[in-house]
């Protein structure tokens, strides 16, 4: 029997190793006595919430899988290439767990009179399967689409996998349900999906899929799926009901703050989660359910170690990249590469010279107050180890025990849309106007760095960039720390280029870290500091490998290219 398909059926537990996936309590509303009301529609529906990332992924499953960041404690076999075959993959299983979930639930809305009443559970349901079977498309490529309740012999249980165009489609069909059904955001708790939720994921998939299309030579399916995805991002962008969050009492660390704000006062400017219109859709944490991690320990000058490559990417001032701008200081100094650069820079990275503050350290972190300068965590910052770049996305700052900081996570947020808009243009049509990169790219581009030129077609064809290249290089720094880069680098088809690169930190030959004697055993040509060599990536990379006990239950699946069953 096949673990990953599950039956309602107690009987087939008597089937299952100790392995499989175990019924959670919701499963017993199968039941059809307890399909009787909408309420229970929707507290079936509530339990798909849970499925959504916690706050440690951003600690465990985000950019350590790339080029961008590395654990300072161990290597990441993902990004240095020596993953394997795995026996089990909770990635796996899980989605097919969910699936089950969503298709119970869509099983026993057709049977129920009053179909408007449950349209928003329903909405959710069709929206959690295209969300779980984009984890399979996304991971895997190819998957088993199962779109009923099966029974032990149902013959699913040992079917073959079906096209990566197949899933695709099925997603995208679902999307569209979703937004049928669902209602708007406005009208919605904060947390739960709504229409424009549904539109914005559909976006992501479509985008997804398109590019991953374009750049292995599928034009014609491609430029279908890249107009979806422009179509659906301006779907959001005209519902106008966000915005990116910008406060002008924040100014050029509105960023920064983005991603820690609470209902308590954890900024400068003392603004709450209420300000903020940019998150589309988010895990949600309060006093109840605190984030229950050590994310500021994790994420300010510690585990995390950066990239120059990051370092490299953020823009001057003039909106130029550092190889081409005249206002690009070099790396003489620790703060000379700092130096007219987006302020995004010094948003996410920890900037030399600067104070920081850290909730959970013995001195108490920030209050906001004049007294904080007795209480800073580290004064005039000088980096001394490991890569010489730091993190400070996602590290709070105001007084409060590790664990117990109560900022969200976010899941979709309108700069996602706004930058999806703006490629999916592009990579359709081979250009993009002036008018729409003003409506999408250039909104995010100036949220810190509003006297920086927008990015536009003079700029480009001027300076002999490229305009795909700065499309992408805004989703990068844009995104930094927030798990895409790994997907993005799959689809643009650029990983072999990319991954396989020593992961070097700052210039110490010739430099003021030279003159410091940072502690650099081993530089490159460029006198980098090489914190890690040996990686590679090789075509079999750009899917994951299925799990092994899957390979064995059912011999129909088949494993990936090149990854040894």
């Amino acid at each position: 029997m096949n673990k990953i398909l599950l039956t309602i059926s107690a009987a087939a537990l008597a089937f299952l190793s100790t392995s499989c996936l175990d019924l959670e309590p919701q499963d017993q509303m199968a039941d059809p006595n307890l399909w009787e009301t909408a309420k229970d529609f929707q507290s079936f529906a509530n339990q798909f919430y849970d499925w959504t990332p916690k706050m440690q992924a951003i600690a465990k499953d985000n950019d350590k899988n790339s080029d961008f960041m590395v654990d300072k404690g161990a290597m990441n076999t993902i990004s240095n290439g020596s993953n394997t075959v795995p026996n089990s993959d909770g990635n796996y299983t899980g989605a097919y767990s969910h699936i089950r979930r969503c298709n119970i639930l869509i099983g026993k809305a057709a049977g129920f009179k009053n179909q408007k009443d449950i349209a928003k559970p329903l909405g959710e349901a069709y929206f959690f399967r295209a969300y779980s079977y984009f984890t399979l498309l996304r991971l895997y490529g190819d998957a088993i689409i199962v779109t009923g309740v099966l029974d032990t012999d149902s013959p699913e249980l040992y079917a073959s996998r079906n096209h990566r165009d197949e899933v695709a489609d099925l997603i995208l069909s679902d999307l569209d349900k979703a937004i049928e059904l669902l209602p708007e955001v406005s009208t919605v708790e904060a947390g739960y999906v709504g229409r424009e939720t549904a539109q914005a994921f559909k976006a992501r998939v479509a985008l997804f899929e398109g590019t991953w299309m374009k750049f292995r030579g599928f034009t014609d399916r491609a430029s279908g799926l890249l107009d979806q995805a422009a179509k659906a991002a301006k779907a959001v962008i005209d519902s106008k009901q966000f915005e990116i969050f910008k406060s002008e009492a924040l100014g050029t660390q509105s960023y920064k703050y983005l991603f820690i704000l609470e209902d308590v006062k954890g900024n400068p400017a003392g603004l709450t989660k209420s300000s903020n219109k940019e998150y589309i859709w988010s895990r949600r944490y309060n006093d109840d359910v605190t984030v229950g991690f050590n994310i500021t320990t994790e994420c300010l000058a510690n585990a995390q170690l950066v990239s120059h490559k990051v370092a490299d990417l953020y823009l001057c001032s003039d909106g130029l990249p550092i190889n081409v701008s005249p206002l690009f200081k070099g790396y003489d100094t620790m703060a000379s590469e700092w130096q007219n650069r987006d302020n995004r820079m010094a948003n996410a990275l920890m900037r030399p010279g600067d104070d920081f503050w850290k909730g959970d350290d013995p001195n108490g972190g920030r209050d906001f107050s004049d007294g904080d300068a007795a209480r800073k965590y580290l004064s005039n910052f000088a980096p001394g180890s490991g890569t010489g770049y730091f993190g400070q996305k996602w590290a709070c700052e105001r007084m409060v025990k590790t664990g117990m900081e109560t900022y969200d996570l976010p899941l979709i947020r309108y700069a996602e849309v706004l930058l999806t808009y703006a490629e999916a243009v592009y990579e359709r049509d081979e250009a993009i106007s002036d008018n729409d990169l003003n409506i999408s790219l250039n909104l995010v581009r100036k949220r810190v760095n509003p006297n920086m030129p927008n990015l536009s077609n003079k700029l480009v064809n001027e300076n002999g960039l490229s305009m795909r290249e700065e499309i992408r290089r805004e989703r990068s720094v844009e995104f930094y720390g927030e798990g895409f880069r790994l997907d993005d680098l799959r689809r643009w088809k650029t990983a072999q280029d990319e991954m396989p690169q020593d992961f070097v930190g700052v210039h110490v030959t010739g430099t003021e870290y030279e003159r410091r004697k940072f502690p650099a055993s081993r530089v490159d040509s460029k006198g980098r500091v090489i914190w890690e060599s040996g990686r590679k990536w090789e075509e079999k990379n750009y899917l994951f490998p299925l799990p092994a006990e899957q390979l064995q239950l059912n011999k129909n699946l088949r494993q990936n290219p090149g990854w040894a069953s």
